[in-house]
């Protein structure tokens, strides 16, 4: 059963969703200050919606942006916490559709060009 959306996740769901090991996630919250957690009794980790967009947040500059943990630091410092990933881009316009055609059309010229060369 999945979570509504905005519930706090624990640490074992979170390294779940993120496909990483919970010390990692410890790890984190010492190199990332902003990344605290509830900690209640026992020091359960409670991760708040805002928690987990930065977590999410850190996991894509490490490990699909390949930034060093420094480097993440550094990124985030600078650039502000992005908490949410950004929107997808618009889909094309049906103004780009005259360049798509032109760009086709030159293409199927080359392409006669080239199978024409190909069977001289």
């Amino acid at each position: 059963m999945k979570k509504a959306e905005g519930a706090f996740l624990t640490i074992s769901e979170l390294a779940a969703e993120l496909d990483v090991p919970q010390h990692i996630l410890r790890y984190w919250e010492t190199r990332f200050p902003k990344l605290r957690p509830l900690q209640r009794a026992g020091n359960r980790r409670y991760y708040r919606p805002d928690d987990v967009l930065l977590a999410r947040r850190i996991h894509h500059l490490l490990n699909v942006e390949g930034f060093t943990v420094k480097g993440a630091q550094k990124a985030l410092s600078e650039g502000g916490v992005v908490l949410r990933p950004p929107e997808p881009a618009a889909p094309p316009a049906a103004a780009a559709t005259p360049a798509v055609d032109t760009l086709l059309a030159r293409l199927e010229d080359v392409r006669a060009t080239l199978a024409r060369a190909l069977g001289a």
